[in-house]
């Protein structure tokens, strides 16, 4: 539950840039004594800092920008990401597939194999819808029309109890250390997607590099791949190429 509310508590200061320590008790109905331990807690995380009276963010976060926005986008990238991502899946593989644009290319390559597809990315279960070769579990919660995903803690609870081969995530921004998205309401599920799976794989554009949203929700080396493509900066390929994490660039 704390763990929770320093979450939260991170994204509402983050969203709002600059907050009284009374609004936060508040908010979050606790105690000022609670407060103040909260925020020292999250001041060592680096995203937020002290000032008199209250506190404030140390960065600037993006906004969720709507799907419909997103996926205007010219998408021949993100076709040659999706498609590096499927190929690394086989016959008889299970796989999470995450909310976002880029994800449901991975259909294009996974189409005719047999597999176990589990999401809450609606346009994967469309796309799945006339392949009987695919078993497709879809994870219980509420429609989000901002990112045409479900959402909720019934659907991060229900994927917690699921282990994985394969979860292929999308984000909002990825910095050296941390893997960001836009959405309180997806935050649980990518968490639970990263942590029951066998190898979790990162799939953003170069533009990802460098920017940061709302919520941290993995760190970059829980991922044993990130797919992008050549526009990724220099210093992030050679952070990359230097770690464990396993660099694939598309055309």
């Amino acid at each position: 539950m704390k763990t929770r509310r320093l979450t939260e508590m991170e994204g509402y200061i983050l969203t709002h840039g600059s907050v009284p320590m009374d609004e936060l008790r508040d908010v979050f109905n606790i105690s000022m004594n609670t407060a103040r331990r909260d925020i020292a807690e999250l001041v060592q995380g680096g995203r937020v800092e002290k000032v008199y009276g209250g506190v404030k963010a140390k960065e600037k976060v993006l906004p969720l920008v709507p799907y419909e926005v997103r996926s205007s986008a010219p998408s021949r990238t993100k076709e040659a990401i999706g498609k590096a991502a499927g190929n690394m899946v086989h016959d008889g593989d299970i796989i999470f597939i995450d909310s976002g644009t880029t994800t449901p290319h991975i259909m294009d390559a996974i189409k005719n194999k047999r597999i176990t597809i589990i999401t809450n990315n609606i346009e994967v279960m469309l796309r799945s819808l006339d392949h009987e070769n695919i078993r497709l579990i879809v994870l219980p919660g509420e429609v989000h029309r901002k990112t045409h995903s479900i959402t909720g803690e019934d659907s991060a609870a229900y994927l917690s109890h699921m282990n994985t081969n394969y979860a292929f995530m999308a984000a909002t921004g990825a910095s050296m250390t941390n893997v960001t998205n836009s959405s309180p309401l997806e935050y649980s599920i990518k968490q639970a997607a990263v942590a029951h799976t066998e190898k979790a794989v990162l799939l953003v554009t170069g533009s990802k590099f460098g920017v940061t949203s709302l919520l941290s929700y993995a760190s970059l080396d829980q991922f044993h791949a990130v797919i992008t493509d050549s526009t990724i900066p220099s210093e992030y390929r050679d952070h990359l190429e230097n770690s464990r994490v396993e660099l694939k660039i598309v055309d």
